[in-house]
C-alpha cells in the first residue's frame, strides 16, 4: 500500500527497530549510470506478517514505485543529474526502515520512446488485439468463439490512475486473445520508425516490467508477456507464460520448435492484489536467445536458457505481446495492467 513520505519517516522513526534492514545491491553507492536505473534491494523484519512493500523515492516526496513484497528489482528512468535516492520498506505491523544509494545519471533520457525505456504502455494507444484458437492459433479478429475488449486510462482499480482493463469471453474451448503494440520500427506507436534500420539490429538488453490484477483470475488458462525483436531475417521471441488454470508454472517459448518449455517455476499469482512482474531477457553476441530471469512479487528465479531464433521474413522491428488464454469453457475474465515499461539497449 503506498504511504506518503511524511508518514513514512514518522513510521521510520517510531518502528524502525522491529527490522532488520534494508540493502541496496544495485546500484553501488556512488556509480555513475546510464538510464534507466535498475534498483535491487532486499529487506526484512521481525514483524510476524512479514514486509508488506518496498519503494524507491528518487527525491523527497517523490514516490516513483511502490511494490509488494521484501525484494525489489525495479527500473527507474531518471534524467541526467545526481541524485540521493531513499529506498523504503513498510511491514504489516506498521514499522518502516530505510536505505539511501547516491547515484550520477550519466544519461537518461525520457520516457514513451525519448531514451531506452517505454512507460506507461498501457495508456499509450497503438495497440491491436486478435483471437486465436485450436488447432493452429491463426489470428482473426472477428472470431467465431471468442470476443474481447480493452480500455485505456482506467482510474480504479489503477496505481497510476490510467491502468488499461482488457476482458475476453466466448464459447471456445482455449482461444486466446492476444494484444500487440509494435514500438519501434514499421508501424511504431512511438514514432520510432527506423526507416534507416539503425536502431533495432543493435537492441540486445531487453525488461518488460508489468503489473496485474485478475477479476476471476483463476478463469485464466495462462496469462502471456512476450518480448520480440526481427531483423536480418531472424526472429527472436522471448515469450513467458504463467500457466494459471493450466497447472501453475512458468513455461518459455522454443522459437525453432514452436512449442512452450516448462521452467519448473511454479507461477501462483496473488488473486487478490496488485502483481508485479519483472522479465528479463537478452539477444546474445552471437544471436541466440537468452531467458535470464523472471521475478514475480518479489521472488526471483534465474533461468538462463539459451534458444535459437526463427527465421522470419525481411521485417525490421521490436514489439511488445500481452495475451490471455481461455480455459475449457472459455469462462469469461478481465485483467487489469498498469505501470507497463518496456526497457532496452
Amino acid at each position: 500500500m503506498r504511504k506518503p513520505l511524511l508518514l513514512s519517516l514518522f513510521l521510520i522513526l517510531l518502528c524502525a527497530s522491529s527490522f532488520g534492514g534494508v540493502w541496496i545491491t544495485s546500484p553501488a553507492n556512488g556509480a555513475t549510470v546510464n538510464g534507466p536505473v535498475n534498483f535491487v534491494a532486499n529487506s526484512n523484519t521481525s514483524c510476524g506478517g512479514g514486509i508488506s512493500a518496498m519503494g524507491i523515492y528518487p527525491a523527497p516526496y517523490q514516490l516513483s514505485f511502490v511494490g509488494n513484497g521484501s525484494n525489489l528489482n525495479h527500473s527507474v528512468q531518471l534524467n541526467n543529474g545526481k541524485y540521493n535516492v531513499i529506498v523504503v520498506a513498510w511491514d504489516h505491523c506498521g514499522g518502516a526502515s530505510t536505505a539511501a544509494v547516491n547515484v550520477n545519471v550519466a544519461s537518461g533520457g525520457g520516457g514513451g520512446g525519448g531514451g531506452n525505456s517505454f512507460t506507461n504502455l498501457q495508456n499509450s494507444g497503438g495497440w491491436d488485439g486478435a483471437g486465436q484458437g485450436p488447432p493452429n492459433f491463426i489470428d482473426c479478429n472477428p472470431c467465431s468463439k471468442v470476443g474481447w475488449s480493452w480500455q485505456e486510462g482506467v482510474n480504479s482499480p489503477s496505481l497510476s490512475g490510467r491502468a488499461a482493463k482488457y476482458n475476453m469471453w466466448g464459447s471456445g474451448p482455449f482461444w486466446d486473445v492476444l494484444f500487440n503494440n509494435h514500438l519501434i520500427g514499421d508501424g511504431s506507436s512511438q514514432g520510432m520508425l527506423d526507416h534507416d534500420h539503425a536502431i533495432v539490429p543493435t537492441l540486445h538488453d531487453f525488461t518488460y516490467d508489468v503489473y496485474f490484477l485478475g477479476n476471476n483470475l483463476g478463469a485464466s488458462q495462462a496469462l502471456e508477456f512476450d518480448l520480440n525483436q526481427f531483423f536480418n531475417g531472424m526472429g527472436f521471441i522471448w515469450g513467458h507464460e504463467c500457466r494459471i488454470a493450466g497447472g501453475n508454472e512458468w513455461d518459455i517459448w522454443d522459437n525453432i520448435n514452436q512449442r512452450w518449455v516448462p521452467t519448473g517455476v511454479k507461477c501462483y499469482p496473488n488473486y487478490n492484489g496488485w502483481n508485479h512482474l519483472t522479465i528479463h531477457a537478452q539477444r546474445t553476441s552471437d544471436n541466440h536467445l537468452l531467458y535470464q530471469s523472471i521475478t514475480l512479487n518479489g521472488q526471483t528465479a534465474n533461468l538462463n536458457r539459451y534458444y535459437s531464433p526463427k527465421p522470419t521474413s525481411g521485417w525490421y522491428g521490436f514489439t511488445v505481446n500481452y495475451q490471455m488464454d481461455g480455459d475449457q469453457w472459455q469462462t469469461p475474465y478481465t485483467i487489469f495492467l498498469d505501470q507497463l515499461t518496456v526497457s532496452y539497449q
